[in-house]
């Protein structure tokens, strides 16, 4: 298959939507560069690798040289807990104005979803500022807003697998109860590439959910279902967010720094409010359920 014109850039291609989404990029025949900050990635020989720091602005001059359009999947959590919200706000600055300076026509940007307001935790407000900074930018901007992503790798799914299979005995916060709208990794990676290919999704803003609305407490005990577990939850009242996230992170996997944020904004609800990509972009979405015994498989 012939590469398609343009050279798509993928910030944030070591990740668990960017390594996804190289490969679907691939696929589909694009001409795919992806930006790494050390080297050592692997990547499909096909794969132009291009070094660079997003905190470091001048470091981005040849990354975006002749990039028609670039995808922004670029979270600093990893990074360590204190100062992350600042750190995503200098890398994505420095990709702005890289990307003036480069003529970038189009970033495609995957968030977070939450209203906004006081209430919302750091790390969903950190992913709406982050948005609001690509939005300034010369170049058009899509934003994908998405709540719990079910994959493995995920961080939010890994939470979850791990409290379900490790905690038979969960005493909770009241967050158990806050609705959410997971989507499975695959439909993600469906609407990202879709957005490139449809010229009608560029300078706007939409949610992607899959098709069921679920508290945490009913994702938690359906994936035990699926894997034959008996959990008993618990919610306790005075429990609060932040001292719940004590006890996740000495449960899971999921390194503090990133599981801590995630868990603190468990409170806020986060559903699909505008559903105008199903018209744009319809195919079939993918069952949690289904979406689990997906990522159960992929794991084995």
């Amino acid at each position: 298959m012939e590469p398609r014109q343009g050279t798509v850039l993928v910030a944030g291609a070591t990740g668990f939507i960017g390594t996804r989404l190289v490969q679907a990029l691939l696929a589909a025949g694009f001409r795919v560069r992806a930006l790494v900050r050390t080297p050592g990635a692997q990547f499909p020989k096909e794969v132009e690798t291009v070094r660079g720091d997003l905190l470091v602005r001048a470091s981005l001059d040849p990354v975006l040289a002749g990039v028609d359009t670039a995808y922004y999947l670029v979270h600093s959590m990893a990074g360590g807990r204190a100062g992350f919200e600042r750190r995503d706000r200098q890398a994505v600055e420095n990709f702005v104005a890289a990307a003036n300076s480069a003529g970038l026509r189009r970033a495609i940007y995957l968030g977070g979803l939450g209203e906004t307001g006081s209430g919302l935790s750091g790390h969903l407000a950190s992913r709406l500022e982050v948005a609001r900074i690509l939005q300034s930018g010369a170049f058009l901007t899509t934003v994908l807003r998405a709540a719990i992503i079910i994959g493995t790798g995920g961080a939010s799914y890994e939470i979850i697998k791990a409290l379900v299979t490790r905690l038979p005995i969960m005493i909770t916060p009241r967050w158990v109860s806050t609705r959410c709208q997971p989507i499975a990794v695959g439909d993600v990676i469906r609407y990202l590439i879709g957005c490139l290919q449809d010229e009608r999704t560029a300078n706007d803003t939409f949610d992607i959910g899959g098709p069921e609305i679920l508290s945490y407490r009913e994702m938690m005990e359906r994936f035990a279902r699926i894997i034959d577990k008996k959990i008993l939850i618990l919610p306790v009242p005075l429990l609060t967010p932040k001292l719940s996230s004590y006890w996740v992170g000495l449960v899971t996997p999921v390194r503090p720094s990133i599981s801590m944020p995630l868990i603190e904004g468990l409170r806020n609800e986060v559903i699909c409010r505008d559903t105008r990509i199903r018209q744009l972009l319809p195919f079939a979405l993918t069952a949690f359920d289904e979406s689990i015994r997906i990522s159960l498989a992929e794991a084995t």
